[in-house]
């Protein structure tokens, strides 16, 4: 047999590499044939033809529509825009942003406007989301389309005073406080400080009656010299319907908002924020945009407005809600390689590298095969952990809320992986041979299939590892979903070899090597025990296929298993046999996907969302109501299939320890189930820069901001989070 050069083999995998990233466009853009491009499926025209008022229209192509509380506009600077006027949409509920109206065909809208007198030309933009509803059912990302139209003559006179003087005769018409709408500046008050030179804090003060709405509003920097902010840290809010933006989430009485500016400040005295916002007044009027400018003092912590001084609420951890680029790429890639390292211990790894361990053993009395059992073991981790890293990355940017383990919410994915583990199984429990050579074909095919089945066990291993989060691990994710690509891709590629890392020290290092039992008679034996984990991963991942689909689902997998056992057993049986034999297992591996195909139509059960054995299920309703109280609130996101939430609950959250803790300090466990996609809690996720479950986020009820615990429980650590927000005085150790 030809040995490859080890220089040669490296060359070989990264070019297979770089042709696998270099076909993500491609595979993408066949998932998108047959659909239109936005801009002919949602065609948009406009009219300012008439004084202070755009029209809007969009005509719908057929099969697609478009989301009415998607639909947004914001003008330039020196324009002002009032209420959007649209039609009611037809009513339904979406899988995924629940009770929601849409438009077919066509649509038109009416948006007020205000410009400084001697104004010609009104700049725009205009945002919308729609969906393709028949097969392939796909949703764009929001879009928007900027727009410049001339103003006719006489459209901006009065100008801002004018629109003052509208609000004003409108708010006493509806009855405001003391009978009319208070000025802006009086309705929504904000002023800032520097926690330090890389931490801001506003606080906006609302009028009683009034409210503000979270997603309207916008935060930038002038003159910023490359620096840029973070994304706020909002509180919980208020659910609210709204006429004109749908299901949407404001603000009353008070809010503090925390702000991380991303860059180096440290030579900066001062910063200039401009922050825009819109607010209304409780069942009456709602205010045009709103932008003020404020100067930011970075070595004092006084507000810019002049009165007195906020207290500063303590600032969360670093690398938890601070802003997921608060750590360096050096820093997150050292907390890669020791997640990495970490996952190898973790229970979901465990079956997976128990073949890994059967392989190394075998090849105990050669150096040779023991660096090329961990090369190619390591090219699958680095590979798979490259393709899942582009992938989450490119989604999350274009949208989506996808996260580490994300695609265990796919059934399909859950049920594929269900047969994969018994067929890896079946192979150890002597079954089928993957690796032994196909008749007389020679030995060198079957060194190539044992290359094949180290590679396949290196990307098995990281499809297995998705649902557990080891420690360090979150931190790193966390930066990676937030960091340009190339650094995002240098993160991922680092986990893969921590995770490869103490088999690639066992091939390369003789002296470890030389640690290993020698080979023997015993191994068969050991290999057919190390079944039964595979199996057990299989029974797993089944019951958590039964709480996303139900009993429908769980039937169709064990038939896609039974189908695949016979489908090994018969070509095991084939090997010696003639060509029919061998059409008789393709047809019989068809037969297995039929099953998978059918798994894809089955819905979710309707589940009703109660509270059971003093749990709360997670609302961001439910949980604003509780911190209004002033209830300190524990708040658990989890999933079924994540492992090291099942492994926290087990030793810490499912105990009489931790009950009784809950009695003492009148906390109230609420807990986010992300078994299956669910957009609220991917939004609770995002808020907190989670790259996933676990999250764990204690609220004191001081009203205070949540604390972040790390993805590993321990009883010491809740007590102590949770006596903390309770204000409960320590109990001393007798």
């Amino acid at each position: 047999m030809r040995l490859i050069h080890p220089g040669r083999l490296a060359a070989r995998f990264l070019t297979l590499l770089c042709l696998l990233l270099g076909a993500l466009p491609a595979l993408a853009q066949d998932d998108l044939d047959g659909l239109l491009p936005v801009t002919e499926a949602y065609k948009l025209t406009a009219d300012a033809s008439t004084p202070g008022v755009v029209k809007l229209h969009w005509t719908i192509a057929p099969d697609y529509y478009l989301y009415r509380g998607r639909m947004k506009f914001k003008a330039a600077d020196g324009a002002t825009l009032g209420e959007a006027q649209l039609p009611d949409g037809e009513k339904h509920h979406d899988e995924y942003l629940g009770d929601v109206e849409t438009y077919h065909h066509g649509v038109d809208a009416t948006v007020p406007y205000t410009v400084a007198a001697g104004t010609t030309e009104l700049k725009l933009s205009v945002q919308y989301q729609g969906c393709h509803e028949v097969a392939p059912k796909i949703c764009y990302p929001p879009h928007t389309e900027q727009l410049s139209l001339p103003v006719p003559a006489g459209a901006g006179a009065g100008g801002g005073d004018a629109m003052a003087a509208a609000l004003g005769k409108l708010g006493a018409a509806k009855g405001g406080t003391d009978g009319a709408t208070l000025p802006a500046e009086q309705a929504f008050h904000l002023e800032a400080l520097a926690k330090d030179h890389q931490h801001l804090l506003l606080r906006w003060t609302m009028a009683k009656g009034y409210y503000l709405y979270r997603d309207q509003t916008a935060l930038k920097l002038k003159d910023a010299n490359g620096l840029s902010l973070a994304k706020p840290e909002w509180p919980a809010g208020v659910e609210h319907e709204d006429a004109h933006f749908g299901k949407t989430t404001v603000f009353f009485d008070q809010i503090d908002v925390p702000v991380t500016i991303e860059g180096d400040t440290a030579a900066l005295k001062t910063v200039n924020l401009e922050a825009s916002f819109q607010g209304c007044q409780d069942g009456g009027i709602c205010y045009p945009l709103m932008t003020r400018a404020l100067t930011i003092d970075l070595s004092a912590a006084t507000p810019t407005s002049g009165s007195a001084a906020m207290p500063a609420p303590e600032m969360p951890p670093a690398g938890l809600a601070t802003g997921a680029l608060q750590v360096s790429l050096l820093t997150a890639l050292l907390l890669a390689l020791g997640g990495g390292l970490v996952l190898n211990l973790m229970p979901c790894v465990l079956p997976v590298l128990s073949i890994k361990a059967v392989g190394l053993l075998e090849s105990g009395e050669s150096h040779a095969k023991a660096r090329s059992h961990a090369l190619f073991y390591t090219a699958g981790v680095l590979s798979t952990f490259a393709l899942i890293g582009i992938a989450i990355v490119a989604l999350r940017s274009a949208g989506h809320a996808l996260g580490w383990g994300a695609q265990l919410q796919q059934p399909v994915v859950v049920g594929v992986l269900a047969c994969v583990m018994v067929a890896v199984g079946l192979s150890m429990s002597g079954v089928v041979q993957f690796g032994t050579s196909l008749g007389n074909m020679g030995s060198g095919l079957a060194s190539r299939s044992g290359h094949a089945g180290d590679f396949f066990t290196g990307v098995l291993a990281v499809a297995v590892a998705s649902p557990c989060t080891a420690p360090f691990m979150g931190s790193a994710l966390a930066y990676a979903f937030a960091a340009p690509m190339i650094n995002a891709l240098l993160v991922f590629l680092t986990l893969g070899i921590g995770l490869a890392l103490p088999f690639l020290a066992i091939g390369f290092v003789p002296a470890l090597a030389r640690m290993l039992p020698r080979p023997g008679a015993w191994m068969e034996t050991l290999k057919q025990v190390l079944a039964f984990p595979m199996y057990l991963t299989a029974v797993w991942l089944i019951w958590v296929l039964a709480h996303q689909r139900g009993a429908d689902a769980v039937g169709l997998v064990l038939v896609a298993v039974v189908l695949l056992s016979a489908t090994l057993w018969w070509f095991e049986r084939s090997r010696s046999r003639g060509a029919i034999s061998r059409v008789a297992v393709v047809l019989l591996a068809l037969l297995t996907v039929l099953p998978l195909f059918y798994l894809s139509k089955v819905q979710a059960p309707t589940q009703a969302v109660v509270a059971t054995d003093g749990v709360v299920a997670y609302t961001p309703e439910k949980l604003a109501e509780l911190r209004k109280a002033g209830t300190p609130v524990f708040v658990d996101m989890t999933a079924d299939w994540c492992v090291t939430c099942k492994a926290n609950e087990h030793a810490v959250l499912d105990t009489d320890a931790f009950r009784d803790l809950l009695k003492k300090t009148g906390a109230v466990y609420m807990k986010g189930d992300w078994t299956d996609v669910n957009p609220t809690i991917a939004a609770f996720l995002q808020q907190y820069h989670s790259p996933g479950v676990p999250l764990y986020v204690v609220f004191p009820k001081d009203g205070g901001e949540g604390r972040m615990l790390p993805t590993v429980l321990t009883s010491s650590l809740v007590e102590d989070a949770l006596t903390k927000a309770a204000g409960t005085p320590v109990a001393a150790n007798p």
